[in-house]
């Protein structure tokens, strides 16, 4: 029997005896709803995606320090938020759904503008009021009327009148979601402001599509139909951005173009082995009739139109869909449609180019997908002109290059689609792919734009980088000032026998006085020495136990250090209460020490601690990793793995001596990983990290084929 089916969980049985609120909220709401959401995430998205931007551009104009910082911190902050931000938001529009036409929407953010003096308001809080108030009056202006039409239909709906200020899709209801999400951003007013001139630019300044697109899903259901339409942008009528002037492409030397042919003649020589490897299945009697360049280009151009996706990359062998297509022509033409042998070797030398490219292991795989779309838009501009293999500045080979560098830092994660360098490479293959037919200016055109992007990137990760620099720096001069002390304090105390409160008072208030010093003015300053004179005397002061000469001698020098200890203690901003407790037991011991009575009243400890004890693993200064860590230099690119679906590629920025640590940023700029250069040896050892190899990715592809062709011709 089969009674499993029958079972019903408790919490099921209590899921339908109380229904969800969306669930007496007619369909069309809630496709309202959902349309009105998707328009809202890739506004929010745009918004995000230009807060970045815009906050990097106030950091780099900004006049002092502080507000250099202000500006990235808020930008770390948005970063690192910025899916919670996104998710609140949501979680807001979607109770306000679920909430329609019910009393009471709970206590609201808005705030209301009031110019007369209101106890408890900041002037912040008005300048963000008023800002959010010429917010929702610009928008009212504009699209009051489509406002008021969803209004009235979602009323009908609802059975009940609905005022715009509770409609969901409202402007104030959207900034109450926007408020309301931003409360976690712990940023001031200056960066609020912007981001709140973000959200009117990038969400609200759309506000008309939102209304326009549910009124007219209501009205074809029959919500109050009779309404007339108000006219509204079409979905893409944003305006576009312009677009960076284009260089002219330089024009052809005569005699660099001689060269350029000797180049593809070599080039040729070693391609004969692999000539004939493109040829259309036909019987052998088959009349051979090489097709002209002008053909092939209209042949690549109709393949062109068939590349797949990425994510089916693989599928697509250039030289297997060309020969299919070469069969079909030859077909119908009763003749062997056959490449001319020029034509060929570049076909079979652009293959071989781009099957190195996918076997590179310093590309990412998810990039290796979209570059390998690029194989027939190469293969065309190879064929036009053969000095795309030995002009190192020609655009579609620089462009390639450009990719394949940007490419070196970028880690792929769950989102990847969304990067910025995903997002533009694939803007870069999908405009070849679609307008290249057999004009290659459109590669310059690719080319400035993309140079821009990665000079605009590259510039935001070393200011960044330098930043991280300077902080490592900082951190590595304190520690090693912190060594220096606790090698002060263990000269002086280790092995010694002295009373408690006075060991407790040197290893945590005087270190700092010591650590402050040494920060200031060096090891070798006077104020350092000064220190540690004061500290060797309050040492000697407590271990006297008999009225001698040396009592004596105390009695003479003590206020001096008393001076010299409360001095100290004020430089490096002890708190004199939290002292309080030391002087009066140290005065108690020098009385007693005057007086020739005996220390048993006092705790006395030997200190037998180090307090700058570091364990460490040596290696032999000839161990190959070790050899290889020493090589590293700084911008080198390196990829640590710890399995084969987690791997961290980062840029080794920075060798702090004395420790040798050695720190890694990643593509932004932000440090991502710190290691000595014991730990990096060891991580070769285990085979955690790999170097990469940054030399230009059309040369090296280039130079392993010519090596795997002179091999091929050798063999035979």
């Amino acid at each position: 029997m089969h009674n499993d089916a029958k079972v019903v969980p408790i919490n099921k049985i209590a899921a339908h005896a109380m229904p969800s609120p969306l669930a007496r909220l007619p369909v069309i709401v809630l496709q309202v709803r959902d349309k009105a959401t998707q328009q809202l995430d890739r506004g929010l998205q745009e918004l995000f995606d230009n807060a970045d931007d815009t906050l990097f551009e106030m950091a780099d104009k900004a006049r002092n320090s502080a507000d250099h910082n202000i500006f990235f911190e808020a930008m770390r902050d948005l970063r690192l938020k910025r899916k919670n931000f996104e998710r609140v938001f949501m979680e807001q529009l979607f109770a306000a759904f679920a909430n329609l036409g019910q009393a009471g929407q709970g206590e609201l953010l808005l705030p209301t503008v009031s110019y007369d003096e209101t106890p408890g308001v900041c002037a912040d809080d008005l300048e963000k009021a008023v800002a959010l108030e010429a917010m929702l009056d610009k928008v009212m202006h504009r699209d009051g009327l489509a406002l008021g039409q969803l209004s009235a239909r979602l009323g009908v709906l609802l059975g009940k009148r609905l005022d715009d200020r509770e409609n969901p899709l409202g402007p104030a209801m959207l900034c109450e979601y926007f408020l309301r999400a931003g409360r976690s951003l712990g940023v001031e007013i200056r960066v609020k402001l912007i981001i709140l001139k973000l959200f009117e630019k990038y969400v609200l300044s759309d506000a008309d599509l939102l209304y326009g697109e549910a009124n007219q899903l209501l009205a074809a259901t029959g919500v109050l139909p009779e309404l007339k339409a108000v006219p509204s942008r079409r979905p893409g009528e944003r305006a576009s951005r312009a677009r960076p002037p284009v260089e002219a492409a330089p024009a052809v030397d005569p005699q660099a173009d001689e060269a350029e042919q000797q180049v593809f003649a070599a080039l040729q020589e070693l391609l004969l082995t692999v000539r004939g490897s493109v040829a259309p299945t036909l019987e052998a009697s088959a009349q051979a009739q090489p097709i002209s360049t002008r053909d092939l280009l209209r042949l690549l151009s109709h393949l062109q139109q068939y590349v797949p996706e990425p994510a089916v990359e693989d599928d697509f062998d250039l030289r297997r869909q060309l020969e299919e297509l070469l069969t079909r022509v030859s077909v119908k033409s009763g003749k062997s449609r056959v490449v001319e042998d020029a034509d060929e070797d570049v076909i079979n030398l652009i293959a071989m180019l781009f099957e190195f490219i996918l076997d590179d292991r310093t590309l990412p795989d998810s990039l290796k997908a979209l570059i390998a779309r690029l194989q027939i838009p190469m293969l065309k501009v190879a064929v036009l002109d053969k000095s795309f293999f030995s002009r190192a500045n020609h655009p579609a080979r620089r462009l390639l290059n450009e990719i394949g560098t940007a490419a070196m830092g970028w880690g792929k994660r769950d989102d990847y689609q969304r990067d910025s360098l995903y997002l533009r490479i694939e803007q870069v293959v999908q405009r070849l792919l679609n307008d290249f037919v057999d004009d290659p200016a459109i590669f310059s055109v690719l080319l400035h734009e993309f140079t821009a992007f990665t000079q605009d990137e590259r510039r935001r990760s070393e200011l960044l980088e330098q930043r991280t620099r300077d902080a490592e720096e900082g951190r590595a001069r304190t520690e090693q000032a912190r060594q220096r002390v606790a090698d002060a304090l263990n000269q002086r105390l280790l092995g010694k026998v002295l009373p408690h409160f006075v060991v407790q008072f040197l290893q945590q208030a005087w270190s700092q006085v010591l650590l402050l010093e040494c920060l200031k003015h060096g090891q070798h300053s006077s104020q350092w020495q000064a220190r540690l004179r004061t500290m060797d005397e309050l040492i000697w002061s407590v271990g006297l136990s008999e009225d001698t000469e040396a009592g004596r001698r105390l009695l003479e020098q003590l206020p001096a250090l008393l001076k010299a200890l409360r001095e100290g203690l004020s430089e490096a901003a002890f708190d004199s209460f939290v002292t309080r407790e030391f002087f009066i037991q140290l005065q108690a011991l020098h009385t007693q020490a005057f007086q020739g009575a005996t220390l048993a009243s006092v705790t006395l400890v030997e200190v037998r601690e180090d307090l700058g004890a570091v364990e460490t693993v040596s290696l032999a200064e000839d161990d190959p990793d070790l050899l290889k860590v020493l090589q590293l230099r700084i911008g080198s690119w390196v990829e640590f793995r710890e399995d084969e679906d987690n791997a961290l590629r980062c840029k080794l920025t920075a060798i702090i001596e004395p420790a040798n640590s050695y720190i890694f940023v990643n593509r932004t700029g932000l440090k991502v990983l710190e290691k000595t250069c014991t730990e990096l040896a060891l991580e070769f050892k285990r085979g955690g990290v790999r170097t990469l190899d940054d030399a230009l990715l059309f040369d090296r592809a280039l130079a392993s084929v010519i090596g795997n062709l002179r091999q091929l011709n050798r063999a035979k």
